[in-house]
């Protein structure tokens, strides 16, 4: 059976640890710099509920300066990790409206997403509570809701995982059995 093929992006403001999750799934290695992106793409092979999944994973700049890029990857994007910091409340007060314009794009009120808060290693710098990211998860209509680390590896295969998941349920693959094609070519 052939790979199917998701494609993921992650979004959230600046600082909050998106490349950081990223490269931690994909390579395994936590990146101790902060260096700002402006958009990278990763791929990766990995298996869920024993189906063989390619994953692009789109991560995104989170300054301002590129939400017209936004869109596109919106557009393109079939599941979403909406990131803040657990440490940084600015960064939990951008995500609604980042949904808000996810829902826009996408035409659509029931889209693969993922809310994580981020850095929960630093939990004596904590300024949003873990019941706080419950609540909006539900206000975002129940999506999934998980508390991540990328530097101790904490629920970071969780995030993807999960996401896969949601796809699949809401776009299952296709089945084994023949579909018959329809179509050709009418010559008037």
């Amino acid at each position: 059976m052939p790979l199917r093929e998701f494609k993921i992006v992650v979004l959230g403001s600046g600082g909050v640890g998106k490349s950081a999750l990223t490269v931690q799934f994909v390579q395994g290695i936590f990146v101790e710099k902060y260096d700002p992106t402006i958009e990278d793409s990763y791929r990766k092979q990995v298996e869920v509920d024993g189906q063989q999944c390619m994953l692009e994973i789109l991560d995104t700049a989170g300054t301002e300066q590129f939400t017209a890029m936004r869109d596109l990857y919106m557009k393109n994007g079939q599941g979403f990790v909406l990131v803040y910091s657990i440490i940084a409340m600015s960064t939990f007060n951008d995500l609604p409206d980042l949904r808000e314009q996810i829902l826009r794009v996408k035409d659509c009120d029931d889209v693969p997403m993922v809310l994580v808060g981020n850095k929960c290693d630093l939990a004596e710098q904590r300024v949003i509570s873990t019941e706080q990211g419950d609540e909006l998860a539900r206000k975002f209509g129940g999506c999934a809701f998980l508390e991540a680390s990328a530097k101790n590896k904490i629920n970071v295969e969780q995030i993807f995982y999960d996401l896969i998941r949601q796809i699949n349920r809401k776009n299952p693959g296709p089945t084994n059995k023949k579909e018959k094609k329809s179509g050709g070519c009418i010559l008037l």
